[in-house]
Formats: structure tokens, C-alpha cells, sequence
């Protein structure tokens, strides 16, 4: 009985304590849009354009401008002068984060990616690009170095369409610099890759290697 009465009285001293405030219902805010975030501010971003991804920029145009003009609602221009693309936030942009993927997009263009791989970095949020040189695995010279650019691709390509497959990745060699396009995961299975074939091993040997870890992959995904 005494104890009821305790529990009873801690009750009413919480309620009293609380006071009528506690019943009102929690104020609810909307997000807030970009614009907003930065006081006003617009938000910019450029990429430089090299020399060599110029004519392809032009003929990709419209396919690289349509999806971040309408889907992501950001501004973007070229700009001749300074050959660099400049992207901006505008007041109908919905989410801040916008801006850096569409930046990420054009990057990943800039690097030597088809639009239609590069556009994943869009739609997917845990999709990266990691670049490295072969001088940094390896100091090669000479013939030795274009061995090793022989071995990452294959006849025909086939060393890297198999390592592609087989991480889920996109690989563009563009002379001795190596852009990887993946998820995290997947980008160090074929880094890993990448690195055996250009200190020497054998591709026979790294397909096995390969076939081994994606079915780890494939039992724990």
C-alpha cells in the first residue's frame, strides 16, 4: 500500500514539474534548401577540361547537361575562356549534396568514363573514382613500361573487360595513369588486381585469383 502511495506521489511531482509544456506537440521544421544554408549565398563548382576530352565534352553534351539541368537542378555552362564546366546551386535545387555529385559526374567524364558509367555517380550514393600511376606500384621504364600497359589491357582488351566483369567495376587506362570507377569494396579487388599484372604476374594466374575472390564476394553480399 505504501508503496503505491510512493509511486503515486512521484507521478504527480513529475507532472508538476513537467508543467503544461510537456503536452504541447513537438514544432516540426522542413528542410531547409540550399540557398537557405548559405545564407543567400550561391554555391559554385568547376572542373577543368583537358585538351584531349574537348571534342568529346561537345559531342556529349546534351546527354551530360540534361540530367544535371532537369534531375539534379543544377546550373552548368561551359566556359570557353577558361575551358573548365562551372556548376551552381539555384533556389529550387533540393538537396545540398547535388552539387558535389554533379561535380564528381563531369570529373568522371573529364577522366575518360562513357556518360552512361559515369551517370551511376548520380543515382548511386557509395560509387567512387580512385586514380594511381603504375610508377607508383612499380618504377618502370622503356619497353618495360609499355609491357606493363600490354599486360593491364590484354589482347584486344580482354585482361581488363574480365577484371571489369568480374569486380563490377570501370577501368580507364589512359597511358600510365589508371582510373578506377566502383564501389569501395570492388575498386580494391581490381586495384589489387591491377598491381599484380604490372609487377609481372602472369594473367592466367591473376584470373584465377580473381574468380576466387569475387565468389567470396558473391557469398558474403
Amino acid at each position: 500500500m505504501a508503496s503505491s502511495e510512493l509511486a503515486g506521489g512521484a507521478v504527480a511531482m513529475e507532472m508538476e514539474v513537467r508543467g503544461p509544456e510537456a503536452d504541447l506537440p513537438r514544432p516540426k521544421f522542413p528542410a531547409l534548401k540550399p540557398h537557405e544554408m548559405s545564407d543567400g549565398k550561391v554555391q559554385f563548382r568547376k572542373v577543368p577540361v583537358p585538351p584531349h576530352r574537348f571534342s568529346p565534352l561537345k559531342r556529349c553534351w546534351m546527354e551530360i547537361y540534361t540530367p544535371i539541368y532537369e534531375q539534379m537542378k543544377i546550373d552548368i555552362r561551359m566556359n570557353l575562356k577558361a575551358r573548365r564546366v562551372e556548376l551552381k546551386t539555384r533556389s529550387d535545387t533540393p538537396d545540398v549534396s547535388n552539387l558535389q555529385k554533379c561535380a564528381d559526374f563531369v570529373h568522371a567524364f573529364m577522366l575518360g568514363f562513357d556518360v552512361a558509367d559515369a551517370l551511376a555517380l548520380l543515382r548511386l550514393d557509395d560509387l567512387y573514382v580512385d586514380s594511381f600511376e603504375i610508377k607508383d606500384v612499380k618504377a618502370l621504364r622503356g619497353e618495360h613500361l609499355s609491357r606493363a600497359i600490354g599486360r593491364l589491357s590484354g589482347k584486344g582488351g580482354k585482361t581488363k573487360f574480365a577484371i571489369e566483369n568480374s569486380t563490377r567495376t570501370r577501368i580507364v587506362i589512359a597511358d600510365t595513369k589508371i582510373n578506377i570507377l566502383g564501389s569501395f569494396i570492388n575498386i580494391k579487388v581490381a586495384r589489387d588486381s591491377l598491381c599484380s599484372l604490372i609487377l609481372g604476374s602472369p594473367a592466367g594466374k591473376v584470373y584465377s585469383k580473381l574468380r576466387a575472390v569475387s565468389a567470396r564476394l558473391a557469398e558474403r553480399y
